[in-house]
């Protein structure tokens, strides 16, 4: 009898560790099957000095867009989502930088990773007035990005379409200036002062 005893409250203990275990693992990879899915590391992705991988999204408009048509200026490819929360810390700075440097040549392309529905990433666009092209990504983008682990997730293409700088995870906004004025063939020091004169 003790033996029997013995036995169940050994398999209970057995299963309650492997479920706090699976939780465990669940909460890391944020809790969502779909999203670890689409953010699964396929590859390591495009680094400094590669060409970026060419894509074409859809819009929210409906309308294809392609990455390599935009050959000539400096491109920010931007992976967000509706529920990231650094996301809606850095699309205000966003806007803000699409105003400050869209006339030297310079363009987010914001792609969201989720899956709310294009009604939804509409509203949040809206809300937030995002003044640049919202695509709709896909796994196989993401794939092509490394599987973007996690976001945001920035790449940042000079004119000819190489990837100049890579950050992942919310940065600092001057972090994101460092890495346009790059993208941008400019001077450091004197984009900065030219953007402060334009900008009063």
């Amino acid at each position: 009898m003790k033996r029997s005893v013995i036995f169940v409250v050994a398999v209970v203990l057995v299963i309650t560790a492997l479920l706090m275990i699976g939780k465990y693992m669940s909460r890391n990879s944020g809790g969502n099957s779909t999203v670890a899915a689409v953010f699964q590391p396929a590859s390591e992705g495009p680094k400094k000095g590669d060409p970026a991988p060419d894509f074409t999204l859809k819009t929210l408009e409906g309308k294809p867009l392609q990455l390599s048509s935009l050959h000539g200026k400096a491109v920010m490819v931007n992976f967000w989502a509706t529920w990231c929360e650094p996301c809606k810390i850095e699309t205000p700075w966003l806007v803000e930088l699409q105003k400050k440097y869209g006339d030297q040549g310079f363009q987010v392309l914001g792609v969201a990773m989720d899956d709310a529905g294009e009604k939804a990433i509409g509203e949040f666009a809206h809300k937030m007035q995002m003044n640049y092209p919202v695509l709709l990504g896909t796994e196989k983008v993401a794939d092509q990005y490394g599987g973007v682990e996690g976001l945001p997730t920035n790449y940042f293409l000079d004119r000819s379409g190489k990837v100049i700088g890579v950050e992942r995870g919310l940065v600092s906004e001057s972090v994101l200036v460092d890495n346009i004025v790059a993208a941008l063939g400019n001077p450091a020091g004197s984009n900065s002062k030219s953007s402060t004169a334009s900008a009063q």
